[in-house]
């Protein structure tokens, strides 16, 4: 009986969220084209602020604005009447947030940001409210009631206030031509940052710890270079120091099948068609990516002349997150 109970009341707060979302698209019209315009004007920074569980959803738009392209930050509206108004320059924006659209904090801000000329857009369930009136541009964040059944907790209220702030900063993205490389400079640390950012060189094994013999050597001399290197493979290079072939753990099986003995040239029984190779410039997830389509476990990194100068398997990739 109880768990019917809560199976119920969540299925109702989504439908009744959701169709809160559903009734605003009506309201996305000219104001919301001017309120992007005067974001995307905006010399300095874009301000978000708010109280309560309006201030929480600042926060979160504030985040997701600074993240896709535009300079933002929360100023809690209670403290900027308290000196943090000096965050606030004449080159910004703000952007408020508020339920009543009456908070006793907002209504200090507003005289102070028309006496300074900063645009001011306000986000509001009240577009008739004193917020509302002395914004700019005025955004309707209105419900009909709230999914809570007592209609008092904020919450389709504060719903659509995200949604509002999340339908402006992806306008916003489209307007900037705002593109996943520009998104992964704001997100270094994510999956996405290293898939777009980290190169070849940035994984690769360089100068000694490369596993490279001449093409003159016996297979033992190169089974001890490739021991030492721990790569699981070994580059094999002319007197030019130029890439004509690799020999990889896999191959010594196939080299005593074919009657190899420790003796033997090593360009006897190396792979002369190098299909593992990439330049230092390489997306390290390209890099993967052909890795996977010749079922190889490692590369090498050449320069323009085809020298190796780099080298790096897939606990490399492990290891930078890559995987």
């Amino acid at each position: 009986m109880f768990n019917s109970t809560c199976i119920n009341a969540g299925i109702r707060v989504l439908k009744e969220e959701a169709q809160a979302l559903l009734d605003l698209v009506p309201t996305i019209n000219e104001n919301f084209a001017k309120a992007c315009q005067i974001m995307l004007d905006t010399k300095g920074k874009v301000i978000l602020t708010g109280v309560g569980k309006s201030g929480h959803v600042a926060t979160k738009i504030a985040s997701t604005l600074a993240s896709t392209g535009t300079q933002s930050f929360f100023v809690q509206a209670g403290e900027a009447a308290h000196g943090d108004l000096g965050m606030i320059g004449p080159d910004d924006s703000v952007i408020a947030i508020s339920n009543s659209g009456e908070g006793s904090e907002l209504k200090v801000l507003i005289p102070i940001l028309k006496r300074r000329q900063i645009p001011l857009i306000a986000i509001t369930g009240n577009v008739e409210s004193s917020l509302g009136k002395a914004a700019n541009v005025t955004l309707s964040a209105h419900v009909q009631r709230e999914a809570c059944p007592l209609n008092l907790a904020p919450t389709s209220s504060s719903t659509a206030e995200l949604a509002i702030g999340d339908a402006l900063a992806v306008a916003l993205i489209e307007a900037r031509g705002f593109t996943e490389k520009d998104f992964a400079l704001s997100h270094p640390g994510g999956a996405l940052g290293r898939r777009l950012l980290v190169h070849c060189q940035d994984v690769m094994h360089t100068g000694s710890e490369i596993p490279v013999v001449n093409v003159k050597v016996s297979l033992k001399e190169a089974l001890f270079e490739m021991t030492q290197k721990t790569l699981g493979f070994i580059c094999i290079v002319d007197d030019e120091h130029k890439l004509v072939g690799v020999y990889t753990d896999g191959d010594l099986r196939r080299s005593l099948e074919k009657g190899a003995t420790i003796n033997s040239p090593i360009k006897d029984f190396m792979s002369s068609n190098v299909r593992g190779i990439a330049k230092q410039d390489t997306l390290a997830a390209d890099a993967l990516a052909l890795m996977h389509n010749l079922k190889i476990n490692s590369l090498v990194v050449v320069d323009d002349n085809n020298h190796p100068i780099g080298a790096f398997n897939l606990h490399d990739l492990m290891r930078a997150g890559i995987i």
